[in-house]
């Protein structure tokens, strides 16, 4: 009898396994904040060792146009506004036409034209950036040097280069945007006499603008810590910028160059550790923006 009413009065089998399946996910997510947190620390350690041990200033390593470590010279200006420069100018390019490819394969193309385009689109965002960087080398660079010349390495070999990365990316979020606006919407605007150009202007885009906004900033996040392609076609001078043709240098090529060229505990390896702590810092400060564009949409 006692253990009949054990049977009774336990916890059921769905809501042991539901407690076991909470504590599972807590601990994940538990553990994932540790370990995030544990990498933050460790760059904020690393990277404010240069401006502990009196090397340089944060001003002048902020706002100098200089980068020769090896002097004694930290200016990181350069370096930051290539590293904004072609990001900016990858996202201007990739959003447009995103968007046209978007508004097509959600709103125009017949369906057995959307389902042969998706998963290609989806399929282009995995190939890995070294691809990229080869198509850079091999045929953007000197289609840049026969129309503008010089030697095609530049910000606008990087800039193509990155374009071409994060357009797939746009592309596929943008799609699933536009899928999330409510079919009865479009509906109602066909029954007020609307045409399906209007509907799209004036329904589908402006409902769907929190998600194409996000969809820009994570691919200029993706683009912004883009490091092997960038290094292969933008020419790695640490100058500042002068022309979007002119060879430069962005934080991420920078550290791959340099990182394995210097000692542990130096002045030369403190200041590229310091520029992996702007990269972490301009990383969330792009995933701040994409939370406050979600946010405002909800």
């Amino acid at each position: 009898m006692q253990d009949w009413h054990k049977y009774l009065m336990g916890p059921s089998k769905e809501r042991t396994q539901e407690r076991t399946g909470r504590g599972l996910t807590y601990l994940s997510i538990l553990l994932i904040g540790l370990l995030v947190g544990t990498i933050i620390l460790f760059l904020i350690s690393k990277g404010s060792q240069l401006f502990l041990a009196g090397e340089v200033s944060p001003r002048k390593f902020f706002f100098a146009t200089i980068w020769s470590p090896g002097k004694g010279d930290f200016g990181a200006a350069p370096m930051i506004i290539t590293s904004l420069l072609v990001t900016l100018l990858a996202g201007i390019i990739a959003l447009p036409l995103a968007l046209a490819v978007g508004i097509a394969v959600v709103e125009i193309l017949p369906f057995k034209t959307k389902k042969l385009i998706q998963p290609l689109i989806e399929l282009l965002v995995g190939i890995p950036s070294v691809v990229y960087g080869l198509i850079g080398l091999t045929v953007i660079v000197p289609v840049v040097r026969q129309l503008i010349g010089g030697t095609g390495f530049g910000i606008i070999a990087a800039s193509i280069v990155l374009f071409l990365m994060i357009l797939p990316t746009i592309t596929s979020m943008i799609i699933e945007a536009l899928q999330a606006v409510d079919e009865a919407q479009r509906r109602a605007s066909a029954g007020l006499g609307a045409t399906r150009w209007q509907t799209i202007t004036r329904i589908v885009i402006p409902t769907a603008k929190g998600g194409i906004l996000t969809a820009l900033i994570f691919g200029m996040a993706r683009a912004f810590g883009e490091a092997l392609a960038v290094q292969m076609v933008i020419g790695n001078a640490t100058l500042m910028p002068t022309s979007i043709h002119g060879s430069a240098a962005t934080i991420t090529s920078v550290l791959t160059t340099g990182m394995g060229n210097t000692i542990l505990g130096t002045p030369a390896n403190d200041a590229l550790w310091t520029l992996a702590l702007v990269l972490l810092g301009m990383s969330l400060i792009f995933n701040l923006m994409m939370h406050i564009v979600t946010r405002k949409e909800v």
